[in-house]
């Protein structure tokens, strides 16, 4: 491995992300906390995790559930105070362990003192820190973009008859990222949490802090015609991030995530090639858009498969060409559950949970674990639209029933996509609450927690826990993981995701079988012969009982999935 490649450790790490209103309640209260988090910190340890990124825990009104950040620089007091946060920072030190924090700069709270002064008078030098715009000629919003949370992407201010962009929530006020005043706080922020001992950071959606300063109305002619292909890895983004690697991540040895919204593969490269001095990796959300029917997320339909793989395999040979890297997840805190969304949550859960882990630990990248996938966490079972949190969610249940959708049709949809599915509290045992909180939850726990928890993972030798922890050990034994070259080898199959990693007379072999069927899976003919000159195949890792032994022909019962180290 090249001294360039060693130095970049977090090639073969792995990330855990604590959403912390859910994880681990220690006070009471009906909300996790960052105590929770500490305490929590040996699970981790024995899970093997290396870095645990931490959502926002700063003083915020909650809108957005902490993206809508008043103070970047003080611990809301919901989480806790600074020096918890110092004691958390020191405890995973001690072991070994790192910590990523999420950055949150491309918008901010309009309770944010910046906007308090924004909004207070036009001469007010804050003023120029978010973007303004006159009205249209017929007094509505500058030009017809579309919030990503429902409705028009401006807002009017009454007191001075300008709009300001809001991309997400009303209540998150775009910055302006021209103004080089707001550049160098936002690098200051960064560095006064350096201090802290933070050793990297999440960047949340990121690329779309440079706007076309023309503002001008989207035609429609580039889907979804929402105004986002003027601002999504706009004509200066490339340079604000050279600038904080610059002043920040380089200089401080940092490990970087960018969130990249409706972003391209071209563009990943860009920003993950060390030769750039940008992001250690990269977020994209292509492969969870599969069953997006044309790209609209409020609308049912099965996953695509076929379309699954394609992408998966599009971003590994892509980003290997041109020197990019991957962050690995099919789970997030925006994300319904991938076992409930792809497998099956119900009579295989278990097999479901370790395919899911095996087919994508053997990819190229640095996976991510989103709190619960560990231990197979399903979506939770929905009944009312009262038991839903997440804004996004309920301004589009409205937007739904407005358009004419039935109630019972809208909360169907919000089964499926809602955020919610990701954000119920994690399930620690079989009490009261599943052990989260001593308190009332500030969202539902699954109520199938007794059968689904960390207890009882920890006590099963092969429990989807134990899955978990050997497929982190495996990458860090074998290099691999992470400098093997991919190759998909299924060739459109119906029913199985097959591919391999090839280095130094070595090659790693993954089948996993998506679906409930018994069936039997050849190697094409050339693959094969390709895959025999290799050597012989030892099974590292599998989610059934059996041990079959590489051949061209493989029996896969329902969602089994295996994972073969090939040698000389």
């Amino acid at each position: 491995m090249s001294e360039s490649r060693q130095a970049e450790w977090w090639r073969r790490s792995t990330v855990y992300q604590v959403y912390p209103k859910s994880f681990k309640d220690t006070t009471g209260s009906g909300t996790g906390d960052i105590r929770g988090l500490t305490e929590k910190l040996d699970y981790l340890q024995e899970l093997g995790i290396d870095i645990v990124w931490l959502q926002p825990v700063y003083v915020s009104p909650g809108h957005d559930n902490g993206y809508d950040v008043a103070d970047y620089e003080r611990i809301n007091p919901e989480f806790g105070t600074m020096e918890d946060f110092e004691e958390l920072v020191q405890e995973l030190h001690r072991r070994g362990m790192k910590l990523m924090t999420d950055i949150v700069v491309n918008h901010t709270s309009t309770e944010h003192e910046w906007f308090r002064q924004a909004i207070s008078s036009k001469e007010n030098p804050y003023r120029d820190y978010y973007i303004w715009r006159d009205p249209a000629p017929d007094g509505g919003p500058p030009n017809n973009w579309q919030s990503k949370f429902g409705g028009p992407a401006w807002q009017l201010d009454e007191a001075s008859g300008q709009y300001f962009l809001t991309l997400f929530d009303k209540t998150q006020a775009d910055l302006n990222w021209e103004n080089e005043q707001v550049r160098r706080a936002v690098n200051e922020m960064m560095l006064f949490w350096v201090g802290k001992g933070v050793d990297g950071f999440r960047m949340d959606v990121i690329n779309l802090i440079s706007k076309d300063q023309r503002f001008p109305d989207d035609n429609g002619s580039v889907p979804p015609g929402d105004g986002r292909k003027f601002y999504t890895d706009g004509p200066r983004v490339h340079e604000y991030i050279r600038a904080m690697y610059d002043e920040v991540f380089g200089p401080h040895q940092m490990v970087t995530v960018g969130e990249m919204s409706s972003t391209t593969l071209e563009e990943c490269i860009r920003y993950s090639n060390p030769g750039r001095r940008e992001f250690s990796m990269t977020f994209n959300f292509h492969h969870l858009k599969v069953d997006y029917p044309g790209g609209r997320k409020w609308e049912l339909m099965p996953y695509d498969f076929e379309a699954l793989k394609r992408l998966f395999s599009e971003w590994q040979t892509g980003m290997q060409e041109g020197g990019g890297w991957n962050a690995l997840f099919f789970n997030n805190h925006d994300q319904p559950r991938a076992l409930s969304r792809f497998t099956d949550d119900g009579i295989y859960r278990e097999e479901s949970a370790k395919l899911l882990a095996t087919t994508l630990h053997g990819l190229q990248g640095t996976p991510y674990v989103y709190q619960g996938e560990e231990i197979g966490m399903p979506n939770p079972k929905w009944t009312s639209i009262g038991e839903f949190r997440d804004i996004e969610s309920l301004n589009m249940y409205r937007i739904l029933c407005e358009q004419g959708t039935s109630p019972e049709e809208a909360l169907a949809i919000l089964q499926e996509r809602s955020r919610d599915n990701a954000r119920t509290p994690m399930q620690w045992d079989d009490s009261p609450n599943a052990g989260f909180t001593a308190g009332t939850p500030w969202i539902k726990v699954d109520e199938r927690y007794p059968e689904i928890n960390v207890r009882q993972a920890l006590e099963q030798p092969d429990s989807i826990f134990h899955h978990y922890r050997k497929l982190i050990a495996l990458r860090k034994t074998h290099s691999i993981f992470s400098e093997g070259l991919y190759r998909r080898l299924d060739e459109e199959h119906p029913e199985v995701y097959a591919y391999a990693r090839t280095a130094g007379g070595e090659a790693l072999v993954v089948i996993s079988n998506f679906s409930a069927k018994k069936l039997t899976f050849r190697f094409p003919d050339h693959h094969w012969t390709d895959l025999s000159a290799v050597g012989g195949g030892r099974l590292l890792i599998g989610n059934t009982g059996e041990q079959p032994a590489f051949a061209q022909e493989i029996s896969l019962t329902p969602y089994a999935s295996y994972l073969w180290l090939l040698s000389k």
